[in-house]
């Protein structure tokens, strides 16, 4: 993987997202396609998430997490991120 094409996203959902198994989908997602960073729910409703890998692989991860017929994403609002240097594997937070 060409470390110039490597991005950093902080990547907000909301909708039906809190007890639905979000977090540990994210997480399985993430891991099948060697994005790293960390996934947590927040407050208000909303999971929060930050993923590191290519735009390529960040949006596979999207895609399987919208798969599940338990969880119905509403919005997602996404900013980039400098990316983090030495990060190793996505977590649950």
């Amino acid at each position: 993987m060409n470390e110039q094409n490597i991005i950093r996203e902080r990547l907000t959902f909301t909708g039906r997202v809190q007890g639905v198994g979000f977090r540990y989908r994210a997480k399985y997602a993430a891991d099948s396609s060697g994005v790293t960073g960390w996934v947590t729910n927040e407050w208000d409703g909303s999971v929060v998430m930050e993923a590191q890998g290519t735009a390529e692989q960040i949006n596979r991860v999207l895609k399987m997490i919208n798969q599940s017929p338990y969880i119905q994403i509403s919005w997602i609002d996404r900013k980039p991120l400098p990316k983090e240097q030495h990060e190793k594997g996505f977590h649950v937070r």
